[in-house]
């Protein structure tokens, strides 16, 4: 496995935390996004899920030749492999709230420049490229995650169950909503859709998705 996580390993994003063993902070104030993603949502979401699955990837990898990999790494040496089920699903789930942070921001200017172009030419329009990431995110069944990603040069639209990740299957993810219910109950009950539309629409940082989507 270690030649395909070579092979793939510019399809992540170098710019969020690498480390298994460290958290990295939330790069925005607790309140920022208020009223959608409440404090109180984000202390336990942050605070106790997050922190959660990097406690518990520290206790199963402590001894073992994953200590000393980053988490991308340890996702590719582990995916797919069923006798290392619960390693994979903490370091890619330590991995997916890394980038989806990343990804949120108070305010959310429009897409521009190439990425502005790729949308309208994968989607039809800016605004039908944020309704298709709606939509799968909405439609996803059960936990998991939407996904706005370039896929061989096209940005898709594609949802992921529980904590699985696109760059196993070659797609460099460019942003990432949350369907698990835990990051919106508290603010939107059972309201996934109004949710989804709340981030997609007031909270994406496009320019995050531009420097991910400009390293094609």
């Amino acid at each position: 496995m270690a030649d395909t996580a070579t092979a793939h390993q510019s399809l992540t994003a170098a710019d969020i935390g690498a480390s298994p063993l460290t958290q990295p902070p939330l790069p925005f104030a607790d309140t920022a996004l208020e009223p959608v993603i409440s404090a109180r949502t984000l202390s336990f979401h942050y605070g106790k899920h997050h922190k959660g699955y990097f406690d518990t990837l520290a206790k199963l990898i402590d001894g073992t030749a994953h200590a000393d990999q980053t988490l991308e790494e340890i996702i590719f040496a582990t995916a797919g492999d069923a006798s290392k089920k619960k390693v994979f699903n903490n370091a890619a789930q330590c991995w997916n709230h890394n980038f989806y942070w990343t990804c949120l921001t108070p305010d959310s200017p429009a897409p521009s420049g190439a990425l502005a172009e790729a949308l309208v030419r994968d989607f039809g329009s800016i605004d039908a490229a944020k309704q298709a990431l709606i939509d799968v995110s909405v439609g996803h069944f059960g936990t998991g995650w939407g996904w706005l990603v370039l896929d061989g040069g096209t940005v898709k639209a594609v949802s992921t169950d529980d904590a699985e990740v696109p760059f196993t299957a070659g797609q460099r993810p460019l942003l990432t909503v949350d369907v698990w219910e835990h990051a919106y109950y508290l603010d939107f009950q059972n309201r996934r859709p109004d949710h989804v539309k709340a981030v997609v629409d007031g909270h994406l940082d496009w320019a995050f998705a531009a420097k991910q989507f400009a390293k094609g």
